[in-house]
């Protein structure tokens, strides 16, 4: 099922034995468009301190109580390693993580998800994740690939012959907490319009000055399936952008 990330944000994380606290972002790997993290704030429980939490973890969605289950007691959440949200996540705080329960990292076996205490899953079709000697990444202050989907809203999009827009949402797939596609305002090239993206036309996201660069022209993006808040994202929907795109180049896949 594809989720705004907008409407996740907010929903409240509770332990087998209690409420942990409530999603206030997300952290995501550029590389392969996977969501790797759930930034949880735990409000008054532990001071305001914020946690990381895998998204295979999640259980139970109470969608009507905007509300996930974890697989893990209150316990475990408070006696986990800290992290400090003014710094990039860097490769060994998400070991330090990692070792504290027990899991194999994400990078070490190439999958994603849970399965019988460690990290796998089902495979992304797309890019595939880095694989990363571990050996290495303790050396690495920040793993450059790791992004916060609260800092990459608001970035501008642009075109190859011009600015789009800029990004309003992104929308999950939580079958497999891939980002499939980037939710853009046209702002004033197209007012009052939003399309969506694909992360496979994504060439570059410049960091420094906040750009996604695509390598598809404005006239393709404008010319592509309409998009509000009220359209079904269905099979025939997905088909028919894709075929859109389909002859636009080896780089411009959406």
């Amino acid at each position: 099922m594809l989720w705004n990330a907008s409407v996740i944000d907010g929903y409240a994380i509770a332990a087998s034995d209690g409420r942990i606290g409530t999603v206030s972002d997300f952290l995501f790997d550029d590389s392969s468009w996977l969501v790797r993290w759930l930034v949880v704030d735990t409000g008054k429980w532990l001071s305001g301190r914020k946690v990381l939490l895998p998204v295979s973890v999640l259980g139970h969605l109470d969608q009507p109580g905007r509300q996930f289950s974890v697989r893990l007691t209150m316990q475990q959440v408070k006696d986990s390693p800290d992290i400090y949200t003014d710094q990039p996540v860097s490769r060994q705080m998400e070991n330090n993580i990692y070792d504290y329960y027990g899991w194999n990292p994400y990078w070490s076996t190439g999958g994603y998800g849970y399965m019988g205490g460690a990290m796998a899953g089902p495979p992304y079709l797309g890019d595939l994740p880095r694989v990363v000697d571990v050996a290495d990444t303790r050396q690495n202050p920040g793993d450059p690939h790791l992004r916060s989907i609260d800092a990459v809203t608001g970035y501008h999009v642009h075109a190859s012959d011009g600015e789009i827009g800029h990004v309003v949402d992104f929308l999950v797939e939580d079958e497999d907490w891939s980002i499939r596609y980037l939710v853009v305002a046209a702002k004033n090239w197209w007012p009052g319009k939003k399309v969506l993206i694909s992360p496979r036309s994504a060439q570059e996201i410049d960091w420094l000055d906040k750009i996604v660069k695509l390598d598809v022209d404005r006239q393709r993006v404008k010319d592509s399936p309409e998009y509000d808040e009220s359209t079904t994202l269905d099979r025939a929907y997905e088909k028919y952008f894709h075929n859109h795109y389909r002859d636009v180049g080896p780089r411009a896949r959406l």
